[in-house]
């Protein structure tokens, strides 16, 4: 069988995986704090007993572009956004610590502050909140909680956010979505983050998705395309291959 065929093939299949990163990032454009999903491919020759005169195609070290997206004014008091290099925890499935810029904190029934069903983790742990309390979060992550039909003045805190800081090449995205330290940076930093004072969330903005739909779309539409001239390629190799047989059968 010609080379041709394999070659075409992986192509054909890195085409797919690249859609499927791009069908990903276009299902989370209106997901708060996310960061697009990038996808990197290198050529690599292929090499044996005859002449190297193909090149595979295969999946370089996956990233994420970690341009900030654009802040939307909610007035809501349990949505916050960081500054650019500054993380809220989040408790993982292992009970690990995750790292995430969604700022869309909500309250599951038994108090807990949660991210996308993740707890929120403070600097003391895992931070709940009594039932029915008013919720304020300060610039600091500190967390205050008026009680129903309390006075203003007996509002008090219950804990404080746990802000680290990190950049875009100290972490990697988990298949959950949710970014841990690298293993590099585990060597460097310890296995998690420490808080950082410094750090200061704005109460009643989210920061949206990074994600540019439109040339999200332009990218599925290209991969199509791509995706279509490889079969085709491969159709063609093998129509010759039949005409070939069929001339050798002949002579």
């Amino acid at each position: 069988m010609d080379h041709a065929i394999y070659t075409a093939m992986g192509a054909a299949s890195q085409t797919l995986n690249q859609q499927a990163v791009t069908a990903s990032n276009l299902a989370n454009a209106s997901t708060p704090g996310f960061r697009a999903q990038l996808n990197a491919l290198r050529a690599v020759p292929v090499e044996g007993l005859s002449l190297p005169t193909r090149t595979l195609v295969t999946a370089s070290t996956p990233g994420a572009d970690m341009t900030p997206g654009k802040m939307d004014y909610t007035s809501r008091p349990l949505d916050v956004a960081l500054q650019q290099d500054g993380w809220l925890v989040v408790q993982t499935a292992d009970g690990s610590e995750g790292y995430t810029r969604n700022g869309s904190i909500q309250v599951d029934p038994t108090g807990q502050l949660t991210i996308q069903g993740h707890p929120v983790v403070g600097e003391a742990g895992p931070i709940a909140v009594p039932e029915g309390a008013e919720i304020t979060i300060a610039a600091d992550g500190t967390i205050s909680a008026l009680n129903p039909g309390d006075p203003a003045n007996t509002v008090a805190p219950v804990g404080r956010l746990k802000l680290v800081k990190a950049t875009g090449s100290e972490v990697q995205r988990g298949d959950d979505g949710i970014f841990r330290l690298s293993a590099e940076s585990q060597a460097t930093r310890g296995p998690v983050l420490q808080a950082d004072p410094t750090l200061r969330v704005m109460s009643g903005v989210l920061e949206g998705s990074n994600v540019n739909a439109v040339a999200a779309m332009s990218d599925m539409i290209a991969s199509a395309r791509r995706f279509e001239m490889q079969m085709k390629v491969i159709s063609s190799v093998d129509d010759n291959a039949g005409r070939a047989n069929q001339l050798l059968s002949m002579s």
